[in-house]
């Protein structure tokens, strides 16, 4: 069965762990991060956070239910850095592109964090308030309940796809990344154009498209099949599943 979480109350009565640090979510959550990009996710464990925290393992579990617990948490954690400082002004497509850059942005800076994350549902507070976002601003630009919920749900499944993929990538050693990015220019660039003419005619474009993220262009191929819907509902006049 799993551990019960202790409560805020008696968890902050806790004495601070044998180097004098006080023990808290935060902490650990971001000592899980630390752990993550120095050693990845198998260098996470009960044992390494007490160690680098200085307290016994065991300790971990009056703040979460297992390891488990933690990893939603990170995810969490992530999402809400993602959401600091954003608000919606009233234009739904700089809003909702706005949204997706940085939710990407927030798991590709913890590259090993994301490939663990990006796949789960947390449930908590920091997703429940992006997913209340986009749901908020197609349904103000004036999309149906069930085109909105369409639209979200291609939304946050591209950006945390793109996220994933990215994320995977980054989180390769270096020389593999560098040997990745030169087949663009040495095996692409040197194909034949008898043998492979739309790969040689896109060589060239190929070789500087391919070593970033497609993420942006995906975002926005997305935000124009949002905005031909919007046309079509309102054209379509009041009425229907609004």
């Amino acid at each position: 069965m799993p551990k019960a979480v202790v409560s805020e109350e008696k968890r902050r009565r806790r004495r601070p762990t044998r180097s004098g640090t006080v023990l808290s979510e935060h902490l650990i959550i971001e000592t899980a991060l630390r752990l993550l990009r120095e050693h990845g996710s198998a260098g996470l464990s009960a044992r390494r956070l007490g160690l680098a925290l200085d307290c016994d393992p065991s300790a971990l579990y009056r703040y979460f239910r297992g390891m488990d617990d933690l990893t939603l948490a990170i995810g969490d954690t992530l999402i809400g850095q993602a959401l600091q400082g954003w608000a919606p002004t009233g234009a739904w497509r700089a809003d909702l592109r706005s949204l997706g850059m940085r939710i990407h942005g927030a798991y590709v800076s913890h590259p090993q964090a994301a490939v663990l994350t990006t796949s789960r549902v947390t449930g908590r507070a920091n997703e429940l308030a992006a997913d209340e976002a986009v749901l908020g601003v197609l349904r103000t630009a004036g999309l149906p309940v069930a085109e909105a919920v369409r639209a979200y749900h291609a939304f946050i499944d591209q950006t945390l796809a793109f996220a994933a993929l990215d994320a995977a990538s980054l989180a390769l050693p270096n020389a593999a990344l560098r040997a990745e990015d030169e087949v663009w220019r040495s095996t692409y660039a040197h194909l034949p154009a008898a043998t492979h003419p739309h790969l040689a005619e896109a060589a060239p474009l190929l070789a500087t498209e391919m070593v970033d993220s497609a993420y942006p262009a995906a975002l926005d191929l997305l935000l124009d099949a949002v905005a031909a819907r919007l046309a079509g509902a309102r054209a379509a006049g009041p009425g229907g599943d609004r």
